[in-house]
């Protein structure tokens, strides 16, 4: 017997099915798609090819360090450059490999190297003939792995380019392994008599470089690229190009783009999110079979997003930022001092080497700037005067974030 519910959802399906369509190629509207044409960022782009240019000679390129705040192209423009290479490899008589990988993807360092090895064409399974080199999938030392990597760009003469995305959280990685494989990376070189390694590194984080050893620093960033926010004329520019490709003609009205270009603009200029605000309401607009995506729409997604963001945001820290908001959360005079101090206990719990009280004041100030904690200037009288910090989020928050992650099992 069919339920007036069935019936319901059934009626449902039917008005979905046969109702108005605003969005008709969705995939334009996804992080994953790759525009032809990068608006308002020639310039980078001509940076990124002639930093790499040498390697079309058979000469080693400088290592590069890519930043910018997220949603500002960084990825964008390197995998398109990435591809003019590849491209151009066709007629280019090195043996040239150009490795991608996202260390965020990647739970160990192990996985990251096995990640880097696949794509040089080192084999996870056992080989029939056994002076073939091969990584399994778990089971090595992590020196072990790193040789076999650069004995296989010798063997084949590869002028070898690592791209690593999000690097920042590689640097977190080997603090808590403590294996400096980025020292490792940057001195390979010495080692490679023919063939060359390169690597370039994209970050979120300015800073990052404070967290790495002072050997790995200068030969790490040989050459630096910082991408700009983009501004509210200039995300109205990108949105545009998005919605011709992604909407049908005349389904989004001008005040919703003007509304979604400058929400996206006032945080950071961050283009990725523009568009993810941008697709929520138009899905939200489809839902109520509207004729046009108009500003409520637009509001109603920042809302929807705005609820998610604070999960969202905990989940892409590092984890001494995790751990710093847990502190601030825990502290009960709330003085950087004793945040200081219950972050260090929470490091031993969990085996972590702590950070410089320098490095976790950055942090703190960091997090303040992402709205994540509150920090206010308190005098002291004769003693001076600190700084307090108050947590913006509630500590049920940060247990429903974390409380699968079995590294904070014994701190939460």
């Amino acid at each position: 017997m069919v339920s007036m519910f069935d019936d319901h959802l059934k009626n449902l399906l039917n008005s979905i099915k046969n109702g108005k369509t605003l969005i008709k190629d969705r995939n334009v509207l996804h992080f994953s798609y790759f525009p032809d044409n990068i608006l308002h960022r020639q310039d980078e782009q001509e940076k990124v090819l002639q930093s790499l240019s040498p390697i079309l000679k058979g000469s080693r390129p400088s290592n590069l360090l890519i930043y910018g705040k997220p949603g500002t192209g960084k990825t964008l423009v390197v995998k398109k450059i990435l591809k003019l290479i590849i491209d151009n490899i066709k007629t280019n008589k090195f043996p040239i490999k150009l490795v991608y990988t996202n260390s965020k993807d990647e739970m160990t360092l192990y996985g990251l190297l096995v990640s880097l090895g696949s794509q040089l064409g080192i084999k996870s399974k056992k080989p029939l003939q056994n002076n073939e080199d091969w990584i399994p999938k778990t089971g090595l030392s992590i020196s072990m792995v790193f040789n076999i990597i650069i004995k296989t760009i010798i063997k084949n003469n590869f002028n070898t380019v690592f791209v690593i995305d999000e690097i920042d959280n590689l640097a977190d990685l080997i603090s808590k392994t403590g294996k400096d494989i980025l020292y490792q990376l940057t001195r390979a070189n010495e080692r490679i008599i023919h063939g060359s390694l390169t690597i370039i590194g994209i970050s979120n984080d300015l800073t990052f470089k404070e967290r790495l050893d002072p050997r790995v620093i200068s030969s790490l960033s040989e050459e630096e690229i910082i991408f700009p926010n983009y501004n509210v004329h200039q995300l109205k520019e990108i949105l545009i190009e998005r919605i011709k490709q992604a909407f049908i003609p005349n389904s989004v009205e001008d005040s919703a783009l003007n509304l979604c270009s400058a929400l996206a603009g006032r945080e950071h200029g961050d283009a990725r999110r523009a568009i993810d605000l941008l697709r929520v309401a138009g899905e939200i607009a489809e839902r109520e079979q509207s004729n046009m995506v108009k500003q409520y729409h637009i509001k109603s997604a920042y809302k929807k997003m705005e609820e998610d963001k604070e999960v969202t945001a905990i989940k892409s820290y590092s984890l001494h930022e995790k751990l710093l908001i847990l502190s601030v959360l825990k502290a009960k005079k709330f003085y950087t001092g004793e945040i200081y101090a219950i972050y260090k206990e929470f490091c031993k719990k969990i085996s972590q080497k702590e950070l410089t009280q320098r490095r976790v004041t950055q942090i703190l100030s960091e997090l303040e700037l992402s709205g994540m904690i509150n920090g206010r200037i308190i005098s002291q009288g004769i003693h001076g005067r600190t700084k307090k910090y108050t947590s913006s989020i509630s500590y049920q928050t940060i247990i429903n974030t974390l409380k699968n992650d079995t590294i904070f099992c014994d701190i939460l």
